[in-house]
């Protein structure tokens, strides 16, 4: 594949592995009646803080404009990660589909949470063990999904 194949065949399985890890985390909340992490929010409020570009509206479009932005930060790092491992096949770095999966899930996992500990959102110390395995369990499924779809398209 060349360059741009690359990118676009990583971007499809970042995308296919966002709507499963998404699926993952939905099943979760339904099967525990867990309400949603408000951690995607809270990151686009703080980053809105940090650099005072203020998000419009009244309180309650304000809020609902956060939520948005913070679940469009979830597909573009999915999307972004993907992305990134379609170029590293590019350049010669191809794995194979079970490293490519950890890689993948381990990758958005701690550049997800690591991120939100930077801006002191959250704090994994504190976690109780469901909560690790709500946040190990999706990043999974991303990583296995985003490495079975580009490891197809890449067969293609």
């Amino acid at each position: 594949m060349n360059v741009w194949s690359s990118l676009r065949a990583g971007m499809a399985a970042g995308a296919a592995g966002t709507t499963a890890l998404n699926a993952v985390t939905y099943l979760d909340m339904a099967a525990r009646g867990r309400p949603a992490s408000t951690v995607p929010e809270d990151a686009v409020r703080d980053l809105s803080d940090r650099s005072g570009v203020t998000i419009p509206g009244d309180d309650e479009a304000r809020e609902n404009r956060q939520t948005g932005l913070g679940a469009l930060l979830g597909i573009s790092t999915g999307v972004g990660i993907g992305a990134v491992l379609g170029m590293s096949r590019a350049f010669g770095l191809r794995p194979p589909a079970p490293a490519t999966a950890l890689i993948a899930g381990v990758g958005a996992m701690v550049g997800t949470d690591a991120s939100m500990v930077a801006l002191g959102i959250t704090d994994p110390r504190s976690w109780k063990a469901t909560d690790w395995l709500a946040d190990v369990a999706p990043h999974l499924a991303y990583g296995a999904v985003t490495a079975a779809v580009l490891h197809g398209l890449e067969r293609r």
